[in-house]
Parts: structure tokens; sequence; C-alpha cells
């Protein structure tokens, strides 16, 4: 597998009952914290793997520094938070590689393992499938607003606890349960993201804008003007496919436009699983999780309905 339907990472069978899953994945910080930064940039990366159906078995980190700018201690932080997240993974560390820059850039290279016959793609759903998203979003739109101070304590804490979660549970949840489609959703966010599994499937899927799982403050964060620089470039990148049935004004509307960093998974499941699958995920601690929409048969060159 490859990159035709820009899948979250590449599979090499390297024999009938396993296959190599390999990705890379690095951002600059959301946060202040570097321990933070660490745990949330390990978790991104890490992502692709399970989206992917994945376990995640080795990772090298990646490392770009400002060495004559920020003491070393921060670098060390940095790394103890993503060696945090990688141990919690079941994964281990193996080496990386740093070079010098003008800003801090942290993330993974990562290698895992998984059956042939068990890997989820971006490219299997199936009209009358169900849509399930496993994190809430947002977390584009408040990292933006807390820069500016506009954002409470609470709801900074609640998003900081979103992003640095690992994707594990969800995906060992979702391994019992037939899975047709699979994606993180991260920095194209929800209709980004959405659109490379509908047009990969050759399918529509209809979401309901009011049935998303949203951040606290996010929408409000929207409704008084914030926005991230990523949005416009996510709606121009989606609009020619889009239906946009929805009467909710722009400002909500672009929470489907927010670039997620550590986002959850989208999947497309048989409908008569989605209900069980939504109260296992909910029972191993993926509270986040909901049924958000549905795959339809696509026309016109549509892949995408938000209601």
């Amino acid at each position: 597998m490859g990159y035709n339907t820009s899948d979250d990472a590449g599979v090499y069978r390297i024999r009938d009952d396993l296959a190599l899953v390999v990705t890379a994945d690095f951002i600059t910080p959301p946060v202040n914290d570097p321990f933070i930064y660490g745990q949330i940039a390990a978790a991104n990366a890490i992502s692709d793997i399970y989206a992917m159906g994945g376990r995640p078995l080795l990772c090298l980190n990646l490392v770009c520094f400002p060495s004559q700018q920020l003491p070393p201690e921060q670098l060390h932080k940095i790394v103890e938070g993503a060696a945090l997240k990688i141990s919690e993974s079941g994964a281990v560390l193996a080496g990386g590689h740093s070079v010098e820059d003008s800003e801090p850039k942290f993330g993974l290279a990562v290698t895992g393992l998984v059956h042939p016959d068990k890997v989820w793609t971006n490219s299997g759903a199936c009209p009358g499938d169900v849509l399930i998203l496993t994190k809430p979003l947002g977390s584009g739109v408040l990292f933006n607003a807390n820069l500016k101070k506009w954002v409470s304590q609470q709801a900074m804490e609640a998003c900081i606890k979103v992003t640095s979660s690992l994707n594990r549970n969800a995906a060992m949840t979702m391994a019992n349960f037939e899975i047709h489609a699979a994606t993180d959703v991260t920095g194209f966010g929800l209709a980004g993201h959405g659109l490379e599994m509908a047009k990969g499937s050759g399918v529509c899927l209809e979401i309901d804008i009011n049935a998303l799982p949203v951040m606290d403050q996010a929408l409000e964060m929207y409704r008084k003007g914030m926005n991230t620089g990523v949005n416009p470039y996510n709606q121009q990148l989606t609009e020619k496919y889009t239906i946009l049935n929805s009467r909710l004004p722009d400002w909500h509307r672009q929470i489907i436009y927010d670039p997620q960093t550590s986002g959850g998974l989208l999947a497309a499941i048989p409908a008569g699983q989605a209900d069980r699958l939504l109260a296992e995920l909910e029972s191993n601690q993926v509270a986040g999780a909901r049924i958000i929409g549905r795959v339809r048969e696509t026309s016109s060159g549509k892949h995408l309905v938000f209601n």
C-alpha cells in the first residue's frame, strides 16, 4: 500500500501473515510546556499506525531544536513526554535524529505491525455504513485562542487531555468489529480527511454537524471571531465536493475545517454494529466517541454533505 488514496501510513507485506506499517509526523509546539508538547507530538505520530489497524512497535525521534536560544532541559522534557506515550503504546524508542533549527519541531517516525488481511484503509466505506468519530473536534481553534488567553484553564486542560491521549483504546476496541474504512482526523480537519475517505471509497459521507463531538469553548472561540490559518485552506480544498445544507452560521460551520492535532479515528462500520461499538468504546474509556453520520452513494461529483 502506498499513497494513492492519501492513506495514513505505508504498508509493506513481508510474509503472508505479517506486514510493516510505517509513518512519520512532526509538529510545532501547540503549547508552551515542553513535556506536554512531547506527549501530544508522540500521540499524534503514533495515531497513524492505529488508523491502519496496526500495533506500534518501534519509534525514532525527529527533532528540530534551536539549541542557541533554548536550554537543553527543554529538549529533555520534550523527549521525556514523548517517551511516556511511546511506552504507553507498547512500542519502544530506538533513537532518532536532531538538527539545528530556528523553531522547535518534534515528532516520530513509527514502525508498526499488522496482519495483511486486517489492514484498515480509508477507501472501503460502503453505502449504508454508519460513521463514528472517537474524539471531539476543536483543538485547532483552542490552541490559537489560548495564545490570546481567551480560553479558560479548565477548557485548555480538557483540550490537552484529549490531544495527548493515544487512540490505542479506540483502535483495540474497533479491532473486534467489521471496519470498512478508517482514518484519523488531523490537519485537514473533518472535512478534509472525510473527503479523502469518500473519494477513495467512491461514496458520499452525510454528516450531521449538530451531532459532532466538540471540545468545550471551541465553538465559542469561533463565534468570537477566532480562527486558524489552516481553516480557509481546508475549506477551499473541500468546497468543490461539498454540499452544505446546514443553516448554521458560518462561525459554527468552521468546526468541520478545524485542523486537529492528535485527533480521533473516523470509522465507517456496518449500521447493525454501530450502537454496540459505541457502547464498547465508552466502556473502554473512549468517552468522546459519537455517531456523526452515514455513508451513501455519491452523485454529481459531491462526496460530502453536511446537514
